[in-house]
């Protein structure tokens, strides 16, 4: 039976590694983020046709609940069903809390946390009546453990832990599993832009940034691989993966053992 996956902020990063995944495991998916028209209609076209599955894009800014609630009308149209909803989108700021601009900090909540309540809201209904769905948020380390001049997405992504443990137990007797990967330093853009602004507020040179602050955090000394990140996301559609449901998964190189 071939399903169908909207994976949020999946233009590039790691939400463009869940994608291409899913849909190499034979789920047709919704692509969503911002970016380059020309290369994001390239990514649909590749995954369409190297996985032989429907794969369609909706450009939804998911910090706005009524283009959210249009990506999940238009996907139903065309596809029939939603049945695994992957909530990668996100942004982050590093910032004193003291200098924290107030629109960062609402950005960044509205959405890393916010647009996963109303994918979840929508998908809810339909995964009830079907008595199967699932919901996979892409948390953090930082859904565990905080660190500091990152309170907003800090924040967001303790959130993001606390909404999916709720929405675990609500979906649980309709065979609906919600489920957190909690990962640590992937080497994304995002990342990449986390190095420069870390350098700025630590007052270290980015080489610095990346051996002391963020592989300090990994024992194992590595990056996360997306790879990694997608495995896990695929496993987690699978019936092996059934009696796994409001859990926080870790893949931080041990990160958060210590």
């Amino acid at each position: 039976m071939t399903r169908t996956a909207i994976v949020t902020g999946s233009t590039s990063g790691i939400g463009e590694g869940i994608a291409r995944a899913l849909a190499a495991a034979g789920n047709n998916v919704v692509l969503n983020g911002f970016g380059d028209a020309a290369a994001i209609e390239k990514l649909r076209a590749s995954i369409a046709g190297e996985n032989r599955v429907e794969c369609l894009y909706s450009g939804a800014d998911m910090t706005k609940p009524d283009q959210i609630e249009a990506m999940f009308a238009m996907a139903k149209e065309k596809l029939g069903s939603i049945d695994i909803v992957v909530n990668n989108a996100g942004v982050q700021h590093v910032s004193p809390v003291e200098d924290f601009p107030v629109e960062k900090w609402n950005l960044i909540i509205n959405l890393n946390l916010n647009s996963a309540f109303h994918t979840t809201r929508l998908a809810f209904p339909d995964m009830k009546a079907k008595k199967w769905g699932r919901i996979i948020n892409i948390a953090s380390a930082h859904a565990l453990v905080a660190s500091p001049f990152k309170s907003a997405y800090v924040a967001a992504k303790h959130g993001i832990l606390g909404f999916t443990k709720s929405t675990a137990l609500e979906g649980a007797t309709f065979g609906i599993r919600v489920n957190a990967i909690c990962p640590g330093y992937v080497r994304t853009p995002l990342v990449e832009n986390q190095i420069a602004d870390t350098a700025k507020a630590r007052g270290i040179s980015e080489e610095a940034v990346i051996r002391d602050v963020l592989l300090a955090a990994q024992p194992t000394k590595e990056f996360v691989k997306v790879s990694d990140v997608a495995a896990m996301a695929v496993f987690l559609t699978t019936e092996a993966a059934n009696q796994i449901n409001g859990a926080a998964l870790s893949i931080d190189g041990g990160w958060v053992a210590q």
